[in-house]
């Protein structure tokens, strides 16, 4: 039989890359909004003042891939020694003598938790400067590292400089006067001025996809009453914000285990962004929604702010350009994006505190061996003695 003149191609060719745009649509509507400068700084400080910590406040990831359960954590507590009784790894306070031999009263806010969970152990300062310069090197010799670092350094250094030309700190420079025009006083403050603009750009325009992504699913869920659109944004932002009714599920419910039974307006979407089960079986609670509105609304107001200063800077000369009107902008993109990322830090210290942080084989030796010396460490994130005021109200609880 002969071949046919004309036979039909196959159709992967030609579909693949109608599939491959496809999939990337589909994972950038749910990505996580890539780090800026102030984040990555803060992480990194973070990280460097309590190495227990991964960067980006996620859950260490074994090579298995699969997350930890509360319950796999107590199980390498025990095994790793941690001291599981009240008397051995809770903080406790003496009783005033009575004759006898001095009672030891353990309190209410600093009991181990139910599954065994114990957070990191605070280190010395010397062991922890050690291990904060090994943490930066490691962060330094990756490519966003390098990166990261080889900005932050020109953001400071012009910064700087124009910090210390606004203060007169170089009279040399005022000739024939300070605010002469052509002095070289006022030649450098544009120099830097116009450095600086091109740097924010990066982050206020490197990173606006992701923020007006984000403000898009925040207008669906506020204008169109679309509750999809906050689940969403509950997935993206799942390092600190919570839904109404989460703090409710089970603690062992996580991206990896969704009952049927659970309602799906307390879980993110898509499911895998669900947060994983708190190591420590307590749920923060509910993030208010406002917080979310604050942090979605400043990062889409600095990238506003900074159209707007590009507009002034490069659009205007030096001669006929209002000073006060540069001073303004930029004074209102710097201030909203810091609030946007206070709120977000203080949001996530706030989970972190709650749900706990993974422990690293480091910090259970040193649990065990402080133990073995005799040496106590409070149950909490900053491995403190609570306030007084703090104390109250958890006994109050």
């Amino acid at each position: 039989m002969d071949n046919p003149p004309y036979q039909t191609r196959p159709h992967s060719s030609g579909s693949r890359p109608v599939s491959l745009v496809q999939r990337l649509s589909q994972e950038f509507e749910t990505s996580r909004v890539p780090e800026g400068f102030m984040a990555v700084s803060g992480d990194l400080a973070s990280t460097m003042v309590a190495p227990h910590i991964p960067r980006g406040g996620h859950t260490a990831v074994p090579p298995s891939g699969e997350l930890p359960t509360a319950e796999q954590v107590a199980l390498d507590n025990e095994t790793k020694r941690v001291p599981s009784s009240d008397e051995q790894t809770i903080a406790a306070e003496p009783v005033e003598s009575t004759g006898t031999e001095k009672e030891r009263r353990p309190l209410k806010h600093t009991k181990s938790f139910d599954n065994g969970y114990h957070f990191p152990p605070k280190y010395p300062k010397g062991e922890a400067t050690k291990q904060a310069l090994k943490s930066f090197w490691k962060f330094f010799i990756t490519p966003m590292g390098f990166f990261w670092t080889i900005y932050g350094l020109n953001v400071v250094a012009w910064g700087g400089m124009l910090f210390l030309l606004l203060l007169n700190a170089a009279p040399a420079m005022c000739y024939p006067s300070c605010d002469d025009i052509d002095s070289p006083r006022r030649k450098w403050v544009e120099w830097d001025s116009q450095i600086l603009t091109a740097l924010f750009c990066v982050t206020a325009f490197g990173l606006a996809p992701w923020r007006f992504r984000d403000w898009y699913y925040l207008l669906k869920y506020r204008i169109m009453g679309d509750f999809d659109g906050l689940r969403k944004l509950a997935g993206i932002h799942k390092s600190w914000f919570r839904l109404k009714g989460s703090e409710e599920l089970a603690v062992d419910v996580g991206p990896d285990n969704i009952p049927e039974g659970v309602p799906r307006e307390v879980i993110p979407m898509p499911e895998k962004n669900t947060p994983n089960a708190p190591l420590t079986g307590t749920r923060a609670p509910a993030t208010a929604v406002w917080k979310l509105d604050l942090v979605i609304w400043s990062m889409v107001t600095n990238t506003f702010a900074q159209c707007g200063l590009c507009g002034v800077m490069w659009g205007m000369n030096r001669f006929d350009r209002p000073s006060w009107v540069t001073g303004f902008l930029v004074a209102i993109a710097c201030i909203i994006a810091m609030v946007g990322g206070y709120v977000m830090f203080l949001e996530g210290k706030k989970v972190k505190s709650i749900e706990g942080v993974p422990c690293n084989d480091r910090d259970l030796e040193k649990l065990a061996r402080d133990k073995e010396l005799g040496l106590r460490h409070w149950n909490n994130i900053k491995d403190k003695k609570p306030k007084e005021k703090k104390v109250k109200d958890v006994e109050k609880a």
